[in-house]
């Protein structure tokens, strides 16, 4: 299996300064390529409606610029400096190592492809800006030379061998396992200094985890709760507490923004608080990361081989409201301002990101992780075929009959474990009514009680 692990490099003087003129050369040579895509993109097309009626001569179409035909041109570029006309900078690309300068050749033609092809329905989005000192930040390094030492001194600190540079100095917050062999780096330039993301291969982690059959015991359900100061709820009767470190984080955050934006464009003042609002910005990044790691591996530490949970669309429940209008034209309120609220909410669980990082942590483990359609899951009582929670506000559910309160939450962990173990009813709207079909809710509902009760 192959995996990144982050660490923050304490170079010399004389290696801060090479690596940011590596990382000029390579910002300077990404733009290079896009302009010269964006160039044969402008000057070999025509619209299909535009096209002129007489034509003398036909203009010579250039071939599309690729990847190899852009790598053609760095063995030129290597034999003397470049000179940078409204600079004036002399950059120097036999400083940078091959594999270096190939790595952002792949990069832009990338990011060309993506806007070429479009979304998956077919729109094009807009060009991919040229990078500014700012936006480009990292480079990668692979191939031979590549070599880890570890330090004597309380093995406090790595070293790694990186061409061109010699032996970097690494703090060891984490220890990588033996036997792994380094594949690749990618230094990053951030607010607070240089990092490295150490690519490792480490043949004794299969990639894909033994075949494992669900059942009731080995299996957990998950649900994205958005309410309150819970983030997940599990089909074992807990629930795991959010940090919301982004509402937390919000009033400072938009006081320093605002300074900053009052500030004129270019001056000094304004740089100083943008690498304010950049600190801030890693920061929150930084301790939601943290806690979506602790809350994963809190949930592989249970022993479970299955991990189900919510198939969310996150890109349409993040969609804004469409706009209303009534006969003269005027907008209607439409609920945008609520829901803009919701979608920052949405935007702090980060639910997506924590399901990819739980799926990296299970497979280490042994494990899967299952995405799972949530339709009716939240709604259904999860021992009995009805439908109890038809509105969010409702939360709990006192039931006489088993003289039990059903936790919403809870309850909807249940279900989804229950799609995944394909024992949840079959459902269907008919005439706008809600009709059960297919029901096996008797084969689970003693253990979905007990569970209720145990909470």
């Amino acid at each position: 299996m192959k995996y990144t692990y982050q660490y923050k490099v304490i170079p010399t003087t004389e290696q801060k300064l090479e690596l940011n003129a590596w990382l000029r050369i390579c910002q300077y040579w990404y733009n290079r390529q896009l302009g010269d895509r964006f160039d044969w993109w402008e000057n070999n097309r025509t619209a299909v409606n535009a096209c002129p009626l007489f034509v003398t001569a036909l203009p010579v179409l250039r071939d599309k610029p690729n990847y190899y035909s852009q790598k053609k041109y760095l063995p030129e570029l290597k034999k003397q400096p470049v000179m940078v006309n409204w600079s004036g900078e002399s950059l120097d690309f036999s400083r940078v190592p091959a594999n270096t300068l190939q790595e952002v050749c792949k990069r832009a033609d990338l990011a060309f492809a993506r806007f070429v092809a479009g979304d998956s329905s077919g729109n094009r989005s807009g060009k991919p800006r040229f990078k500014s000192q700012s936006r480009y930040r990292s480079f990668v390094i692979e191939g031979a030379g590549l070599e880890l030492h570890s330090c004597s001194v309380g093995s406090k600190y790595l070293y790694i061998k990186v061409p061109k540079i010699g032996l970097m100095k690494v703090r060891s917050h984490r220890h990588i396992p033996a036997g792994a062999i380094l594949k690749q780096l990618q230094l990053i330039k951030k607010n607070d200094g240089w990092f490295v993301n150490i690519r490792l291969d480490d043949p004794t982690v299969p990639v894909n985890p033994i075949d494992i059959i669900p059942t009731w015991d080995n299996s957990l359900g998950m649900d994205a709760v958005l309410h309150g100061d819970d983030y997940l709820a599990t089909s074992e009767g807990t629930k795991l507490p959010s940090l919301k470190v982004l509402r937390k984080s919000q009033a400072k955050l938009a006081k320093i923004s605002g300074r900053k934006n009052a500030k004129k464009r270019g001056s000094k003042a304004r740089r100083k608080l943008a690498k304010r609002e950049g600190k801030q910005h890693q920061k929150i990044a930084r301790c939601r990361k943290d806690f979506q790691y602790k809350t994963a591996h809190k949930l592989v530490r249970t022993g479970k081989k299955v991990f189900f949970h919510e198939d969310l669309n996150l890109k349409g429940l993040t969609r804004r409201n469409q706009v209303k209008q009534d006969e003269n034209g005027q907008y209607l309120p439409n609920g945008q301002s609520a829901k803009s609220g919701l979608n920052l909410s949405w935007a702090d669980a980060a639910f997506a990101n924590f399901f990819t990082i739980l799926g990296h942590i299970a497979g280490k483990a042994g494990a899967v992780v299952i995405g799972k359609n949530p339709a009716y899951t939240s709604q259904v009582l999860s021992y009995r075929d009805e439908i109890i929670f038809t509105d969010c506000s409702i939360r709990d559910y006192w039931d006489d009959q088993e003289n039990l309160c059903v936790d919403r939450d809870i309850n909807a962990a249940i279900n989804i474990k229950r799609v995944g173990l394909d024992m949840f009813p079959t459902i269907k709207r008919r005439k706008g009514s809600i009709v059960i079909e297919l029901s096996v809710t008797d084969n689970t509902s003693k253990e979905a009680i007990h569970i209720l009760r145990n909470i």
